[in-house]
């Protein structure tokens, strides 16, 4: 009997150490749009790019790149724009909620934006559309 269950105590899965929790996905992309001249509302993603449900999500950020001879793609917004502004949680509404950005104090000349989600880990989420930012004299 004692020998039975030292067998069965020491069978394990074999595998040694702590487990590996797997690598978080990327959030799916954020819905943007403006509803006012500088009111910009985005419906947070409720889903990760693998169709997970989506948590750990840590905030939200507007990306900006000015006015070129053509629209810039979402990659050159990221390399090359600047954050301008960020949204972090506990101020951030659950995923797949809106949320309503107010860029009225935002001072940038006309150029392009993309909104992008993060996850916890700083994983960034897929972009959303690009959007125009129009300029403030306007």
């Amino acid at each position: 009997m004692i020998c039975l269950t030292l067998a069965l105590g020491g069978s394990g899965c074999g595998r040694k150490g702590d487990p590996i929790p797997r690598p978080r996905a990327q959030p799916a992309a954020c819905s943007a749009r403006w509803i006012k001249l500088r009111t910009l509302e985005v419906t947070l993603p409720s889903q990760d790019i693998l169709r997970d449900d989506l948590v750990g999500l840590e905030q939200v950020r507007v990306y900006f790149l000015p006015l070129g001879n053509a629209q810039p793609s979402a990659e050159d917004l990221l390399t090359k724009g600047e954050v301008i502004m960020e949204t972090r949680t506990p101020d951030l509404p659950r995923p797949g909620k809106t949320l309503l950005l107010d860029m009225s104090g935002v001072t940038r000349p006309a150029g392009w934006i993309i909104v992008i989600s993060v996850r916890v880990g700083d994983v960034l989420g897929a972009p959303s559309e690009i959007l125009p930012w129009l300029d403030p004299v306007i």
